[in-house]
């Protein structure tokens, strides 16, 4: 018999009067059913975070620390378990599930470190004018208010600790939503926030329905928003509310570009293999997995099939199976909507190499050519295991068909030219740019986001405690400087 999950509220757990389940997107199966908060569950949630606020942004650096530092001693600890259930709800392969685990284990240490050394205060003499002399100006940073951070389905454990550990190391409280397909995840790590010595109401997490959302949005009390997920979603989000502060992570329709000099088979060998790889890691659902290959004319012939070899050579199945590297997108409507992009740009004349077949919620790694540039899947992030490839005659046609796209959030560039990896950072408007990888990669420390209608703001630890905080002055006057 199938237990029922509680929820967190204000740091204990509770119950509502409702339950939703929780289903596997491989075969269905029921993996565990979640307590729903009442609005009066809710309204407590949200009283006790905005009441903590003060407390909690006084609570010492060592307090937080080590409260980060044990969560991500408890989420190695429990690797596996973790690993299995985000495999469970969410449809990934397990082999990807451990190490989105061991992704969020650094996330928190990461936090750990960060609050240790973060605010220490900067200091500025002002005597450099007449009026400024004796005066010393010291700037901290300080909360801006309860955050309220909103996790997409995709990586449901490791952008759930993106939302809830950069806020507790910087003393902000947070009420976390996770996605209503992938609670599981998210409220294992209420059960080891709860092994800490936190304030209680410095952090909830309230599996609360999508339409539920306007009324938290809306909430004077939660001046800060973080928000991972579509582009729809977020801009709605944002201009409902134009006066708080919302970081949003959003799409992409990531694109890898191979130029002239990245020619010898081994590199083709390598291209190739990682292209097919983060094309269809996670499903095709992540924000930077390739949707786009560029290749320059001169490799083009030489790299195309062995895009195809390597995409063919993608283990599909069963998501529990080690050796499973594809498995089912998080719905069946998922597949069915990726299944009818693709059709279209067959009918409007592009080349199917490989795949474009549905079996349920599992869509087949797909390769595409000559595909119309006016069709959605060009236009569009797919979030789907399906690749298109182009040609580009050299380094600028290559550079403004990454740019040729209303997403900007990471670009991959192989090529060993160091000059053209600078020149490849200055024309690509994007977040990040990878030389010699594709663009799915991502250290969680480092600043991550997107320009044009990929987002706003930027996540990895430091640069999120940064958002959720502002700014003080502290002027220090008759000083002996």
């Amino acid at each position: 018999m199938t237990s029922t999950h509680a929820f967190w509220l204000a740091g204990r757990q509770a119950t509502g009067e409702t339950t939703f389940d929780v289903t596997s997107p491989w075969d269905g199966r029921l993996v565990g059913k979640v307590s729903v908060p009442t609005e009066a569950q809710v309204e407590e949630a949200v009283a006790a975070a905005y009441a903590v606020r003060d407390e909690f942004a006084a609570a010492p650096a060592h307090v937080r620390a080590a409260a980060l530092d044990h969560v991500s001693k408890r989420l190695a600890e429990r690797t596996e378990e973790i690993a299995q259930l985000i495999s469970a709800e969410n449809g990934k392969p397990v082999k990807w599930a451990r190490g989105e685990v061991g992704r969020a284990v650094s996330v928190f240490r990461f936090a750990a470190e960060e609050a240790r050394r973060f605010n220490g205060g900067e200091a500025q003499r002002l005597d450099t004018d007449l009026g400024g002399q004796g005066r010393l100006a010291l700037t901290r940073r300080f909360p801006k208010g309860v955050v309220l951070g909103i996790a997409p389905f995709n990586f449901p454990l490791n952008l759930c600790a993106h939302k809830v550990a950069p806020a507790i190391a910087a003393g902000v409280p947070i009420i976390l939503k996770p996605a209503p397909a992938t609670p599981l995840s998210g409220l294992i790590l209420g059960d080891l926030l709860a092994e800490t010595g936190l304030p209680a109401g410095s952090w909830s997490i309230l599996p609360v329905s999508n339409d539920r959302m306007p009324a938290l949005v809306q909430d004077e009390r939660l001046p800060v928003i973080s928000f991972t997920g579509s582009e729809k979603v977020g801009y709605a989000i944002m201009d409902s509310v134009p006066r708080k502060h919302c970081t949003l992570e959003l799409g992409g329709n990531g694109a890898a570009v191979v130029l002239a000099d990245y020619a010898s088979d081994e590199d083709l060998d390598w291209a190739a293999n990682r292209i097919a790889t983060f094309s269809n890691y996670q499903g095709g659902q992540s924000c930077i997995s390739v949707q786009r290959v560029i290749a320059d004319a001169s490799v083009y012939d030489r790299l195309l099939p062995r895009i195809v070899a390597a995409v063919e050579a993608q283990v599909t199945g069963d998501p529990s199976d080690d050796a499973t590297d594809v498995g089912p997108l998080v719905s069946e409507d998922a597949a069915r909507r990726v299944e009818s992009w693709v059709d279209e740009a067959v009918g409007a004349g592009a080349k199917l190499l490989t795949g474009g077949k549905r079996d349920g919620a599992s869509y087949a790694p797909t390769v595409l050519t000559e595909v119309p540039a006016d069709v959605t899947l060009s236009c569009e992030e797919v979030f789907g295991p399906v690749l298109t490839v182009q040609k580009a005659d050299g380094e600028a046609e290559a550079f403004a068909a990454v740019n040729d796209s209303k997403y900007g959030l990471q670009a991959g560039v192989f090529t060993h030219d160091v000059q053209v990896a600078f020149r490849a950072h200055r024309a690509l408007e994007v977040g990040g740019v990878v030389i010699g990888d594709v663009p799915s990669y991502r250290a969680d420390q480092m600043p991550y986001g997107g320009a044009k209608q990929s987002g706003v703001g930027r996540e990895g630890v430091r640069f999120a405690m940064d958002d959720y905080t502002y700014e003080r002055v502290l002027v220090l006057t008759g000083l002996a400087l």
